[in-house]
């Protein structure tokens, strides 16, 4: 059995959404329980909570297949987005000029740890 300052992350790269957009969601799940986690992303109309319920599952799996720890027992200690490399690409415009756009990706990385027992 693992001790209570163990921590198990999961990481998703390369995610084709704006960073900024993950991190409004990833706030509100920050510190909170696992289970109670699962339901907020679960019920919120962003599309960043999908790859973010992804990563948070694979940090549980983490957590119970690598270390042994429970998954009613997890809290999420750290919740955040980097920014991936950006894709750029270009939009005809008038008179033969082009408009550059840009398609920005993210790394998600949701680490969790053992918290107290579950209530």
């Amino acid at each position: 059995m693992a001790t209570d300052t163990t921590e198990v992350k999961a990481i998703a790269r390369y995610i084709r959404i704006s960073p900024y957009k993950v991190r409004r969601v990833l706030d509100q799940i920050r510190g909170r329980s696992y289970r109670e986690a699962l339901i907020i992303l679960e019920f919120m109309p962003y599309r960043a909570c999908e790859p973010v319920l992804k990563v948070l599952r694979s940090a549980a799996a983490n957590a119970e297949h690598n270390a042994g720890l429970e998954r009613g027992n997890l809290v999420i200690s750290q919740a955040y987005a980097d920014q991936g490399p950006v894709l750029k690409r270009f939009q005809p415009r008038a008179q033969g000029r082009a408009y550059q756009i840009r398609k920005p990706t993210c790394h998600i990385t949701v680490a969790v740890s053992a918290g107290a027992t579950a209530k």
